[in-house]
């Protein structure tokens, strides 16, 4: 991957500066260390840094057509650039490298802004057509790669990171209290929503085009499960089985299409495992390294599942012991990279997994997340499945607290039986009590269940299975998982993360399993744990699904820290108005009795949110409520 950023003048008045452009650029130099790249074309101005990957040589940006009128810059990967490419030049289409990137814009001569769908990959690019004077801004189907923009005095400005967008002079920083109350209520945000007010991420499956200074966003993708009254006759066990190893193979095959060694992060759970398995098949004879991480608390350490595998496994290892001091001396930095405030710890431990990666100079690691989003991994599906078997002994509750929770619903999924997380109403008190007393006041101008979060369209009428792959399709992944936690922790190290379990075509062949294969008689994932008898150990296939997590907010305060007492000290939580400092030293309190335990990650850590808010707000220089 890479990083991009930019601005253009939708007026079509002014040009861009290139001290500005090296200025955005530059805060994104460790997400492409290799090269740097610029172009100033009319009213536009493109930034580029590059991690090279593909045509190490040839492929730096921005790149441009035959007769230079069409210009890009792509943050990421064209996996079926080879087919592509094959197709484009019987077309008559002129390439000048050997980069996957470089398709695009052939394909945009083509077919113009229909191509998007032709792509198997992850990328985030910019496009711009100087003989139409449009402007042409992506996003992959899954929002793997991140490309967020904001409009200031009729500039669109735009990056690969938003340190970059605060780079511009134009930009002000203040922070989005809707995106704050997001991440207190869901794992985190939801695009287009960021920290930051008026600086938005575009969403997952969608573009933004400009032309005649009109400014259109549209959406080309979306996980769009069958109705239930659409649902295809399901086939034998077998086929399914089948076809997700051919998909499974065929992506695992494409993301390791590099002209540099590719590594993999290997957990022990079974779909990291998986995915290293066959890794191991295709390149039996060559030297892959592979990650890991393991916790001094046994409690949380898969460490002995990882040993089983890795002794069928022709890989070179590399293990990281990681432990509370090291999560407290890496919570600043992973922050950082976040751009934002985060409900877990499990960033710091990412950030030592992509040092590590870099230190053996891979630039590229395989790991395995969206395979519990498609195949009902999480135990919410467990609990989804028995609250749904019980649901008619419910009926009969008229408490306020019920019908206001079945509004809340409502309004919120369209539907007051579906259940995600938590009971939303009663929460709202949890809130409100870690509000300080001026946003109690304002609440219900930044009360995030106010604002619209999901296609409720694509909740009705679907399975029950369905609708919670869709929301932690939406609230969990795309803005948390492939976003803080994904490509901000392994891009800080320069490494670039793929996920074979989020293949386009792959995703799309998951919408036609039945779910009774996807949660079996209770048991998640029972379809891909068919498919990886062929290439994993049955210790690791039937072992009890490992919810992981890493040591919370409690195990921080013990090491009586300055920086965290002073984040979380009465004074400045007063000071930044943000958090009620009485409610916060309450907490304290309790969390540093002898013997208190969080069971992560079923309990909610109360205070990892006001201790990580506090340093984005000091990363970030963000200012004090007003």
């Amino acid at each position: 991957m890479c990083g991009v950023c930019g601005y253009f003048d939708i007026s079509k008045q002014r040009k861009a500066e290139k001290n500005i452009l090296e200025k955005m650029a530059n805060t994104l130099i460790y997400r492409g260390p290799d090269s740097s790249g610029y172009l100033i074309k009319d009213n536009l101005g493109l930034g580029f840094r590059r991690l090279s990957l593909i045509d190490l040589e040839g492929g730096n940006q921005p790149l441009y057509n035959e007769d230079k009128t069409i210009f890009l810059v792509c943050n990421g990967e064209i996996y079926n650039y080879r087919e592509l490419k094959k197709q484009l030049i019987q077309q008559g289409h002129k390439f000048r490298t050997n980069t996957d990137v470089e398709v695009l814009i052939h394909l945009y001569e083509e077919y113009g802004l229909d191509f998007l769908n032709k792509l198997n990959g992850q990328f985030a690019f910019v496009l711009y057509d100087s003989h139409k004077q449009q402007l042409f801004l992506a996003r992959d189907q899954m929002g793997i790669c991140p490309l967020f923009y904001t409009i200031v005095d009729k500039f669109l400005i735009f990056a690969s990171e938003i340190k970059a967008i605060l780079a511009h002079p134009l930009v002000k920083r203040e922070v989005d209290l809707v995106g704050l109350d997001q991440i207190l209520t869901f794992p985190g945000l939801v695009s287009p929503r960021t920290m930051f007010k008026n600086i938005n991420s575009l969403k997952s499956g969608h573009y933004i085009n400009i032309k005649d200074s009109q400014v259109k966003i549209t959406e080309y993708w979306d996980l769009d499960y069958p109705k239930i009254d659409e649902t295809k006759d399901s086939q034998p066990e077998s086929y399914y089985i089948e076809k997700l190893q051919e998909l499974i193979i065929q992506s695992v095959k494409y993301r390791l299409n590099a002209d540099v060694p590719v590594g993999v992060y290997v957990s022990g759970g079974l779909d990291s495992s998986l995915i290293a398995a066959i890794v191991n098949k295709i390149h039996l004879e060559s030297d892959i390294h592979s990650f890991s991480i393991g916790f001094t608390d046994k409690d949380i350490c898969e460490s002995k599942y990882r040993e089983i595998l890795l002794k069928k496994l022709n890989f070179i290892h590399h293990e990281i012991c990681f432990d509370s001091h090291q999560i407290s001396a890496g919570l600043m930095k992973a922050i950082y990279h976040s751009e934002c405030p985060v409900k877990e710890t499990y960033n710091t431990a990412s950030l030592a997994l992509s040092n590590c990666a870099n230190s053996q100079n891979i630039k590229a690691v395989l790991t395995g997340e969206g395979a519990d989003e498609l195949f009902a991994g999480y135990v919410g599906y467990r609990f989804e499945e028995l609250r749904n078997s019980n649901l008619g002994q419910n009926q009969n509750d008229y408490s306020l607290e019920t019908i206001l929770e079945d509004e809340l619903r409502l309004k919120v999924w369209g539907d007051k039986n579906i259940f995600y997380e938590k009971d939303l109403y009663a929460y709202r008190e949890t809130k409100l009590a870690l509000y300080s007393l001026e946003l109690n006041e304002r609440f219900s101008e930044f009360d995030c269940l106010n604002f619209e979060l999901i296609n409720q369209e694509k909740l009705q009428n679907r399975h029950s299975i369905h609708q919670r792959s869709y929301l932690d399709f939406k609230l969990r992944l795309s803005d948390h998982l492939l976003a803080d936690h994904g490509d901000r922790m392994a891009l800080a190290n320069s490494v670039e993360a793929r996920y074979p379990f989020l293949d386009i075509n792959l995703v799309e062949f998951t919408k036609e399993i039945p779910p009774f294969l996807k949660l079996n008689k209770f048991q998640e994932k029972y379809i891909l744990k068919q498919t990886a008898r062929d290439f994993l150990p049955t210790q690791i296939i039937d072992r009890e699904k490992f919810a992981f997590h890493a040591p919370g907010s409690p195990y921080l305060l013990k090491q009586n820290i300055e920086y965290i007492n002073d984040i979380l000290s009465s004074d400045l939580l007063k000071k930044q108005g943000y958090f009620n400092p009485n409610t916060i030293e309450n907490i304290k309190q309790q969390y540093l009795q002898d013997g208190f335990r969080l069971n992560l990650p079923f309990d909610i850590d109360l205070l990892i949110i006001p201790l990580t808010f506090g340093i984005f707000l000091q990363e970030f220089q963000m200012p004090e409520l007003n």
